[in-house]
């Protein structure tokens, strides 16, 4: 082995590992970029025929779901693409013959505006000293080199006829052969679809189910990329056409499909485009009228194209940054030229979606990727780190419009503090926990500012405290200002210890509720005293307790009682919930969903549907079977609410505690059903813990069922009317993201569509009898 004094790089030297593995990533680098550049003979017709299967894919699968097999569905596809291809070269060839006949009738014009040009510039002018100067310089310089050498020029030798006219056979030849190329294998792609992609799934190993998803994302994003950059360019030419008609340039309709063909071209296409109109409205028009209502034109429509249509059309469809999209169109142009500019953003996606699936490959998703690398609080937490408290503010602003105050304080500042929390004995020095501190103070004092709350009576109905730390008392702030946006008279104030003499200085007399707030991750002892020594001063005093830190598991409903607290909150939102049913003015009762004005009209249309048929009782038993297993949850339901109850019409389970009616189903008072909120709401309810939102934490229903965790989608008709919803519930608390809830409102749909089949149904069953209003309403959902 190597000593450690002599340079070497020892095994177990974790730098010299690091060193190590850069240098084989980058000679990997290397020896694929070398691949790319000399490959692309080969590489190139396989990356444009890939990128038009990924174009034609969606129209073959759309055949073969109405029935045609796959070789019928890719010939029919094939067959019209080479069609529109014809007629789109038939129409170019007639545009250009016609321009061609016509140009020798410009030629005076252009000699005439030349010639006007030329007299313009001969006149004299400013620099006409200068530039004689400069010529007179080049004389010598010519002069004194001819002396010195003569120029000697090589001819070559003349060609055959023959050798001519190969020359001009390959290079028509290349670009056909090059096309064929590119046709055999999106025909080879579009039949081996399936093949080819289980050999990707192959290459790229590890979980199925994450290569299965980079597969689809990738599918998803380059199709939706390339039918939004047709309909940008198509929604371009079409005015642009009609427009160069109106001004009178000749060829228009060839100038329109020139545009939409060379916009597929980043960056430099849509300027080619524009050349051609313009020299022709300059040789067609004797004066300047034509050509500059031309480039009016043009340069209105790019205005609107770029600020409006294409962020509308556009949105998110690549993933990918701005700059990532500039860096990718200049590497793969260097790469691949002209052809690499093409296939540069097709190709970028493909990278961004390897960065997402591979762990290997992160770097890619961190480098190409749209989404912020730094979360809103992370990003606040640095500025603040670096002291620009301005930039700070800025970002929070910037999140406040989007979200509002009070969520902003519970999703992002609280964040701020456990980051400052998680490195106060870690990283931070004291430099950075001063500037966090007077940061934070300085950002919050010009929120409040910004976003004032309206005045307060001169007593308080709530005071926050700090508990322990510096951040404690930012929270407390925090906390207060978002009760002052409530309407709740709160004033936040300090204790440096918890001692007789200062707690008594807190001046609670005639203070109702108080909010301590603590970080730490083990406060139990300090919360225990505090709520002591508060009691022992003001026993009536009502004591939330706010742990912005601690785990789930130690919430326990109960847990209050053993520290001396009334409540224990973990966020800002269920802080207000909880002080608010503590409040004397404020019933303390379950939350109750507001009842829908047109809630007369909903019953009326539930009972006109087939929603209570008890035939359907089995399709819907079995949705709700398959939302149970696909969420991996311990209960899943289909509720119809009425006047006064909720009717569970479709279950995973069989549940119990609650009366059933005359069917056998169970039936819950509507005011205690959480289903009545997606009613009430008409949107898709999610609660992640039931004892942590105080709307739920005494709700029968969750009490008696055990749930901590519900998710409700709503059951809509096309009417408008939400008759009921489809949820999912479990004992443990846990989150939904926005593709689950997505699936979720699929299943509600699903739910929507068998109703609408039953109605359907039962009115075929009765020819005689009228199809109510309601179920033909419903039946609207029956998709095709």
């Amino acid at each position: 082995m190597i000593p450690r004094e002599t340079g070497g790089i020892d095994a177990g030297d974790p730098g010299g590992s690091d060193i190590v593995t850069v240098a084989a990533t980058l000679v990997s680098a290397a020896v694929i970029i070398a691949a790319l550049y000399y490959g692309q003979d080969i590489l190139i017709p396989l990356a444009f025929a890939f990128l038009i299967g990924f174009a034609l894919n969606p129209p073959v699968m759309w055949l073969r779901r109405r029935g045609l097999p796959k070789v019928i569905a890719i010939a029919v596809v094939m067959t019209v693409v080479l069609v529109l291809l014809a007629g789109l070269f038939l129409v170019l060839g007639t545009q250009l013959r016609s321009l061609g006949e016509q140009l020798p009738t410009y030629q005076s014009t252009i000699n005439g505006k030349f010639n006007d040009l030329k007299a313009q510039f001969r006149a004299p002018g400013l620099f006409d000293g200068a530039l004689n100067a400069i010529a007179s310089l080049q004389k010598e310089v010519e002069a004194a080199q001819g002396a010195a050498a003569q120029r000697v020029e090589i001819v070559p030798a003349p060609g055959t006829q023959l050798q001519a006219a190969l020359g001009w056979l390959g290079a028509a030849l290349e670009p056909l052969a090059t096309a064929g190329i590119v046709l055999v294998f999106v025909v080879l792609a579009l039949l081996d679809r399936a093949d080819l992609r289980d050999r990707l799934l192959r290459i790229l190993g590890g979980n199925l189910h994450r290569s299965t998803d980079a597969i689809e994302d990738a599918g998803r994003r380059i199709s939706r990329y390339l039918l939004m950059q047709l309909v940008v360019n198509v929604s371009f030419a079409i005015p642009l056409t009609l427009g160069l008609w109106l001004i009178g340039v000749p060829g228009a309709p060839l100038w329109g499909v020139v545009a939409a063909v060379l916009r597929f071209v980043p960056y430099v296409g849509a300027l080619i485009s524009a050349i051609f109109p313009l020299v022709l409205a300059f040789a067609v028009d004797p004066g300047w009228d034509m050509l500059l209502w031309t480039l009016a034109l043009i340069a209105g429509l790019e205005i609107v194209s770029n600020n409006i249509v294409e962020p509308m059309l556009y949105g998110t469809s690549t993933g990918l940054s701005a700059i990532s999209l500039i860096a990718a169109a200049t590497f793969w142009t260097a790469l691949w030229g002209p052809v690499g500019l093409i296939l540069s953003t097709p190709l970028t996606v493909c990278l961004l979606v390897l960065g997402k699936t591979l762990p290997q490959l992160q770097f890619l998703d961190t480098l190409l990727g749209s989404v912020p690398v730094l979360s809103s609080a992370e990003r606040i937490y640095q500025r603040l780190l670096a002291g620009d408290v301005d930039e700070a503010t800025e970002i929070a602003e910037g999140e406040i419009e989007a979200l509002g105050v009070v969520p902003f304080y519970d999703s992002v500042g609280i964040a701020v503090l456990r980051l400052a929390r998680d490195d106060y004995g870690r990283q931070a020095t004291a430099a950075h926990r001063l500037r966090i501190a007077e940061g934070m103070e300085a950002l919050l004092e010009e929120l409040r500012e910004e976003h004032a709350p309206e005045a307060a009576a001169s007593a308080p109905t709530v005071v926050c405290i700090g508990g322990k730390w510096e951040i404690d008392a930012i929270a407390a702030a925090m906390l207060a200002h978002a009760f002052g946006l409530e309407g709740i008279p709160t004033q936040a104030r300090r204790v440096a210890h918890v001692t007789k003499s200062a707690v008594a200085r807190l001046d609670l007399d005639g203070v109702p509720v108080v909010c301590i707030n603590y970080f730490s991750g083990e406060p139990d002892g300090a919360v225990r005293q505090f709520c002591r020594r508060l009691r022992q001063r003001w026993p009536e005093l009502k004591i939330v307790v706010v742990l912005w830190t601690v785990s789930p598991e130690r919430l326990a409903s109960e847990a209050g009682k053993d520290i001396g607290a009334d409540e224990i909150a973990t966020s800002i939102q269920e802080t207000i919930g909880r002080v608010q049913r503590l409040l004397p003015e404020i019933a303390s009762e379950p939350a109750v969903a507001a009842m829908p004005a047109d809630d007369a009209e909903r019953v009326a249309a539930l009972h006109g549907t087939a929603f209570l048929d008890e035939a359907l009782r089995d399709d819907l038993d079995a949705i709700a079977k398959r939302a149970a297993d696909a969420f991996d949850v311990d209960v899943a339901m289909i509720s119809a609410i009425d006047a006064e109850q909720e009717i569970v019409i479709g279950g995973s389970k069989d549940l119990s505690g609650f009366g059933r009616d005359e069917a056998g189903r169970p039936i819950l008072p509507r005011r205690a059903a959480i289903c009545d909120h997606v009613v009430a709401s008409g949107e898709t309810l999610v609660v992640t813990d039931t004892e942590r939102d105080a709307r739920f934490t005494d709700n029968p229903v969750a009490k008696t069922w055990g749930l901590r965790f519900y998710a409700g989608a709503p059951l809509r008709s096309s009417d408008g009317h939400v008759l009921g919803a489809l949820c999912i519930l479990d004992a443990k608390a846990r989150k939904l993201d926005q593709r689950e809830r997505e699936l979720l409102e699929k299943l509600a749909a699903d739910v929507v569509v068998t109703l609408g089949r039953a109605c359907a149904d039962s009115a075929r069953q009765q020819p005689g009898e009228p199809e109510t209003e309601a179920s033909a309403t419903v039946g609207q959902q029956v998709p095709e």
